[in-house]
């Protein structure tokens, strides 16, 4: 396919353009992944333009004509600018080429033509561009064969490996990422050139390198990535704890499962199971305090008591180095990594209420997904043992429907408050409200009393006699 012409038409953004284009006479293209995406038959919003000359310019003319709807931001730092409109984001910017010192990732830009910006792409399936000028209108301009790259499933530097990862070195987790989420493969000379420039990643502020590894993450098989990721070296880089799970130890002929590969099984599998980036998290650190907790004894074999505490321990560190949020979705991660053997203890038929109630209490709302990673955990090669656990997760399930339809605990709500407490006995605020609170709770937990107001005041006022409380009159 030598022409968009066609597709070109359709769009009346590439027409506006063209006529800023005309009107300023500028040279000017669509580049990059837009152009990827395109050939690929992928949907893209994200529209890149390229011109000999000033970007902001254009962006501005471009602007005036698409009217008020349109969203203009200009960065001058950059050299950029960018319209939003009617859910597209266009991206403006002139062509530059760019040279870089061994020791930083800042450019030093001047303007250039359209081979210079093609030269400082990352990969040839994004070096290619389509014309909008008279003369080259919808001719796709492909200097590095990437529309061969594309066909061929490869990802390949256009310059030598070493240029362009020196140049940048987030280029090499973006390889990963574009090998993750088209499933291609990076060309070997490629690979070999993220090996070799690895270390180079540090220079890398921690929150681009962490948005790539997120894309990495989403993308529909993530294993491929982190594979990838592991075997340039990168991953003990920038995520070393997950690398420390790559292994298997054997004393006495007694061997344990490479925690790596079955953590990127349970990643895989609950991947087809939900959308959700922080679920995937809490999948890829549910056993990441194993090599921590890892023991041998002569009877049991090889034990990690422990590591899912250990692990939910670790989580906010781990969140902090990678600049991920230390919000409510870090404790829902660290949530999920300190419950995740909780319902595999819960498959028994001789299992009380009461176990499942306080699991019930600690996960609240998060107890379906809880179940998901559960599900997602059963890595087995073995079908029927695989159909064995998942149907214990059902009969878990059944029973966790049973006692919150009974008991409500899963948005637990005390019966029985402090104020309640203060308003009843003749006592100022201490140590001791706190404590009938507790032994309140812990009742209906353990189903000595219903999660009922009324039973609960009444344990209350119990309690009080028993220590001695004087009610107010």
């Amino acid at each position: 396919m030598n022409s968009f012409a066609d597709h070109l038409d359709k769009h009346s953004i590439f027409e506006t353009v063209r006529s800023a284009s005309r009107k300023l006479e500028l040279e000017t293209y669509v580049v990059g992944g837009y152009v990827r995406d395109l050939i690929l038959d992928r949907p893209s919003k994200d529209v890149d333009f390229v011109c000999v000359g000033d970007g902001i310019q254009l962006a501005k003319h471009v602007s005036e004509q698409l009217g008020k709807k349109a969203k203009l931001s200009i960065f001058k730092n950059y050299g950029t600018a960018s319209i939003h409109f009617e859910g597209y984001a266009f991206e403006f910017v002139g062509a530059r080429k760019e040279s870089y010192r061994k020791d930083s990732r800042n450019p030093e830009v001047s303007t250039g033509t359209l081979a210079d910006d093609q030269n400082r792409r990352d990969f040839t399936i994004n070096a290619m561009a389509i014309g909008l000028c008279d003369d080259n209108y919808g001719t796709l301009i492909d200097p590095f064969e990437g529309i061969d790259d594309l066909r061929k499933k490869t990802i390949r530097t256009p310059l030598t490996p070493e240029i362009t990862f020196s140049d940048d070195p987030l280029r090499m987790m973006r390889a990963v990422r574009f090998a993750s989420q088209l499933s291609f493969d990076i060309e070997a000379e490629t690979f070999q050139g993220i090996i070799d420039s690895k270390e180079r990643i540090s220079i890398v502020s921690q929150e681009r390198v962490t948005d790539e590894l997120s894309k990495i993450i989403l993308s529909n098989t993530p294993s491929y990535g982190f594979k990838l990721l592991f075997h340039s070296g990168l991953l003990e880089i920038i995520f070393p704890e997950m690398s420390k799970l790559q292994g298997v130890q054997k004393i006495n002929g007694k061997g344990h499962k490479d925690n790596f590969y079955h953590t990127l099984q349970v990643l895989d599998n609950i991947s087809e199971m939900t959308d959700s980036l922080w679920l995937r998290w809490a999948a890829i650190l549910h056993d990441i305090a194993k090599p921590a907790t890892q023991r041998f004894n002569e009877k049991a074999g090889w034990t990690f008591h422990g590591h899912e505490d250990m692990g939910a321990k670790w989580v906010p560190r781990i969140f902090k180095r990678l600049k991920l949020p230390l919000d409510d979705r870090m404790k829902y991660v660290q949530k999920l990594v300190r419950l995740h053997l909780r319902p595999i203890a819960l498959v028994n038929n001789q299992v009380t209420d009461s176990a499942v109630r306080r699991m019930v209490f600690e996960a609240g709302n998060d107890v379906k997904d809880l179940m998901i990673l559960c599900r997602a955990d059963v890595t087995s090669k073995n079908p029927e043992r695989v159909q064995r656990y998942q149907k214990n997760f059902t009969s878990v399930e059944r029973k966790i429907r049973e006692v919150e339809e009974r008991d409500r605990i899963m948005n637990f709500q005390p019966p029985v408050t402090g104020e309640m407490i203060l308003e009843a006995f003749e006592i100022q605020p201490s140590k001791m409200i706190g404590d009938i609170k507790s032994e309140i709770k812990e009742s209906i937990l353990d189903g000595r009393i219903a999660n009922d107001k009324e039973e609960a005041y009444r344990m209350m006022l119990d309690l009080g006699k028993k220590y001695g409380l004087k009610l107010r009159k």
